[in-house]
């Protein structure tokens, strides 16, 4: 019998329906080896030695596989294909003490069918040591940045604080975003046009400004209101004549196949799945054997996957459809592994795979992308026409427009988009040179510059890979940490910093510039991948980034003082208890207000933001009704005589029992929207927040309505209405 160890049950349960009787395939469940949390567990002066040890979890799971090793012929370790599933398998062979090299082989496979694991079967290899290398030298680094630099943010700026060489940078990047838009002045300008058609015909169209004489009109040159009146004055009386039409074809390619990240990215987009959620739907979607493996930076796809793609399309759409030839997709990641494949269906014939709605959605979604990437070119007819109005000079107007020629790889899928502008495919009436034009009114809109977007998960994501920050597999966990750790919240489906994201980022590019500097992280990518294939030696790259590290946190620790990173802000206010003043402090959850004397005095109350608590209210547990702050604040205990004060935890605002620990009376506080709840019709769409303090709505009745929604109903409401005044309007 021949013993075959994967990472999970399920993966396991799937292989050993392929392999027959002869092999017995078990699972270590993930990691059976790691550094211990309560320590260091680097042995700096010994080469950077880490003290590797079994999980306490997988003691149990490692005697297991212990006792099977030892009566099997021969050890097939076929962990995961990337450098973490390589290390596994390190880990695994010094754990089982399979001493002897001819008792073991690693074999890899990107997906999961009978004609991959015969393959590999076949052609087993040794442990690639390199590989195991550069998931050490990551694994090393990221521990001593982790365990060296949080202590000292414990003691410079509050407890429970972390670091990471790839976390930070990505709230750097939330962070300075922020900053980039409370900064941004908004501009105004003036979009100048008319509504015009072909004499007595409908349908009418807009063209819009772009030259005056000599001068050419780009999109911020109408300034005021005053600038466009006097255009529209002149224009009163002219006569609107096309001077030229352009006819040309245009053609849009399909997306790639998916990567991990451009798998996060159009997840996020089209299914509103978190990095995170899509990574453990695609997970088991792997280990079931529906598709391919989900950690790659490839576009790349087999032969025989592009052969049964071409019969599909040919079959399902007709040969119109099907490109000319074998698509090939340029992978924009660096250092890409371009012997993997892109993710991808195993059995493109299968279309319905899983019971579960969302991992259904998922792979619905991988499907139609692997398809669709070779399939033929959108065709578009674009038409420009420009139109001349003569009035004491010449105005030129200009009207675009776009016509679906042939839908192509359109018919079965169109990739999503993040913040651009999406044409409304507007097509124009047959116009001819020389024709004269019906006017019918001016198109006179304010406008105003807009700041950038906020990142969303998808944005975020796109903006680490396009630094070189980070590998397919971290993308998912550092989203999730940045969250977890309270660095950033995500409202609205966008990243917003926390005050105490701002502060640690700031301390950071201070103190630590090449922990959080985007260069010298991707820098760090690049030497990971240069000890993957063999260039460079582990130790040499962690003693080269160490060193230097380990001087200056050395020297902050001393000449870093709390104060200087956190300046104390004293109130004209006395302490209703004791008298003395009351000053501004950062605690675990943000600023607050708390007396100067403490720790003789504890008296302490949130930071109360009048504009921000107008639209909170307090709902009881019991019936659902709600009231102002105002009104509860203050009131008396239903469980004790105490009052009920303004609290601030981890997941915002609460009202408290002043007895708290001995009385832990609680009042959740919401924000109201004056929405009825769709669903009961009886309680009211309030906001709250998950314990991820991710921002969702429900009825205020809960649990007796479970009515929740993660789109804000006001902005939902709001764009109905706009959408219902646009199309009247262009009716």
């Amino acid at each position: 019998m021949n013993l075959v160890i994967v990472e999970s049950p399920a993966k396991a349960k799937t292989i050993e329906k392929y392999l027959g009787k002869d092999y017995k395939v078990s699972a270590s469940f993930g990691h059976v080896r790691d550094l211990p949390q309560k320590s260091l567990s680097i042995d700096v002066a010994n080469d950077y030695k880490p003290d590797y040890q079994i999980v306490p979890k997988a003691k149990k799971v490692v005697a297991e596989l212990k006792g099977l090793a030892a009566k099997a012929d021969l050890v097939y370790l076929a962990t995961d294909l990337d450098r973490e599933g390589e290390a596994i398998s390190w880990h695994l062979v010094e754990a089982l003490k399979l001493k002897n090299k001819d008792r073991y082989k690693r074999i890899v496979f990107s997906e999961i069918t009978k004609g991959a694991l015969d393959r590999a079967i076949k052609n087993p290899r040794d442990i690639d040591e390199h590989l195991v290398d550069a998931q050490q030298a990551r694994r090393v680094l990221d521990r001593l940045v982790g365990y060296k630099l949080s202590p000292l943010l414990w003691k410079k700026v509050k407890a429970g604080l972390s670091a990471g060489r790839v976390q930070s940078v990505a709230v750097r990047l939330v962070v300075e975003k922020e900053r980039e838009i409370k900064n941004f002045k908004p501009v105004e300008f003036w979009l100048f046009g008319a509504d015009l058609s072909k004499k007595e015909q409908t349908p009418v169209f807009p063209a819009f400004l772009i030259k005056v004489g000599d001068k050419d009109i780009k999109k911020y040159d109408i300034k005021s209101q005053a600038e466009a009146d006097k255009i529209e004055s002149s224009l009163k009386k002219a006569e609107y004549k096309v001077v030229d039409v352009v006819e040309t074809e245009s053609l849009r390619k399909p997306a790639a196949p998916f990567t991990t990240s451009t798998l996060q990215m159009e997840a996020s987009r089209k299914l509103g799945f978190s990095p995170k959620q899509t990574m453990v739907l695609a997970q088991h979607l792997y280990e079931n054997g529906d598709i391919t493996y989900m950690r790659t930076d490839s576009t790349n796809l087999s032969d025989e996957a592009v052969r049964t793609i071409q019969n599909l399309i040919k079959k399902d759409f007709g040969q119109e459809y099907l490109a000319e030839g074998i698509r090939k997709y340029q992978t924009k990641t660096k250092n890409a592994q371009e012997a993997h494949e892109a993710v991808r269906p195993t059995h493109f014939d299968k279309r319905e795979v899983t019971n579960d709605r969302r991992g259904q959605k998922l792979y619905d979604l991988i499907w139609k992308r692997a398809v669709a990437s070779q399939m033929k070119d959108a065709t578009f007819t674009v038409i420009n026409a420009t139109i001349l109005a003569k009035t004491d000079q010449e105005y030129i107007f200009k009207a675009n427009g776009e016509k679906l020629k042939f839908a192509g790889f359109i018919k079965l899928y169109v990739e999503g988009t993040d913040d651009e502008e999406i044409s409304d495919g507007q097509m124009l009436p047959a116009l001819k040179k020389d024709e004269v034009l019906q006017f019918h009114n001016f198109i006179k809109e304010q406008k105003f510059t807009e700041p950038p977007k906020r990142y969303s998960e998808a944005t975020l994501v796109k903006k680490l890979e396009s630094l070189g920050i980070g590998r397919p597999s971290t993308y998912a966990p550092t989203l999730d940490t940045i969250q977890n750790r309270g660095y950033v919240a995500l409202e609205e489906k966008r990243f917003i910093p926390s005050e105490i994201g701002e502060i640690v980022t700031d301390l950071l590019v201070s103190n630590f510039a090449e922990v959080v500097d985007y260069q010298f992280t991707a820098k760090m990518e690049d030497e990971f991948d240069e000890i993957a294939d063999g260039k460079r030696e582990w130790i040499k790259v962690i003693d080269e980034f160490y060193k230097p590290f380990e001087k200056n946190l050395g020297e902050k620790s001393k000449t870093l003082n709390k104060s200087d990173i956190i300046k104390p802000e004293m109130l004209d206010e006395k302490c209703p208890e004791c008298g003395s003043p009351l000053s501004i402090k950062l605690g675990r959850f943000g600023k607050f207000i708390a007396c100067s004397n403490f720790p003789k005095c504890r008296y302490s109350r949130p930071m109360v933001n009048k504009e921000e608590n107008k639209n909170l209210e307090v709902v009881s547990a019991t019936s659902g009704e709600t009231e102002s702050i105002k009104e509860a604040e203050g009131q008396k205990c239903e469980k004790c005589d105490g009052k009920m004060i303004l609290k601030e935890g981890r997941f915002g605002k609460f009202l408290a029992c002043e007895n708290y620990p001995k009385c832990k009376n609680t009042k959740a506080i919401v924000g109201k929207t004056g929405i009825k709840c769709p669903e009961c019709e009886k309680g009211e769409v309030i906001e709250r927040k998950t314990k991820k303090r991710r921002t969702f709505w429900g009825c205020s009745r809960y649990p007796e309505c479970k009515y929740a929604t993660w789109e804000n109903p006001v902005v939902a409401t709001e764009n109905s209405k706009l959408k219902t005044d646009d199309s009247i309007h262009k009716s």
